[in-house]
């Protein structure tokens, strides 16, 4: 699975943003091959010099489907959306995401630990 990731700065702090912010939702969540999306309202920086408000995460089967899904007219509307409601402020970055519960993580490591003691 790969994701599209935008990271936003202090634009996600204007009122202006978030009347507008639905508008690029509209457009993105009709980009072709859209699995899912979350979104992230960051409430604290610990450290670093990124000065990140908000993360939005979409997310695609494969590396061709966000590419895809990217170069599509709608895809391409949805950035141009974003452009104008950050004034360009903001992050893209793709990613292969991976995840696992700490269930079977643990099921997992029991079983190395099996295999060492033997």
């Amino acid at each position: 699975m790969h994701k599209l990731i935008i990271l936003i700065g202090e634009a996600a702090e204007r009122a202006e943003f978030h009347a507008q912010w639905p508008r690029f939702l509209r457009r993105a969540e009709q980009m072709p091959g859209l699995l899912r999306e979350a979104s992230v309202q960051v409430e604290a920086r610990l450290y670093g010099p990124w000065d990140v408000r908000m993360i939005h995460e979409l997310y695609f089967e494969s590396r061709q489907a966000l590419d895809a899904a990217m170069r599509s007219l709608v895809g391409k509307t949805a950035g141009a959306t974003l452009q104008d409601i950050t004034g360009g402020r903001f992050t893209l970055l793709i990613a292969e995401h991976a995840e696992d519960d700490m269930e079977n993580i643990r099921q997992h490591r029991a079983r190395e630990d099996e295999d060492e003691d033997a």
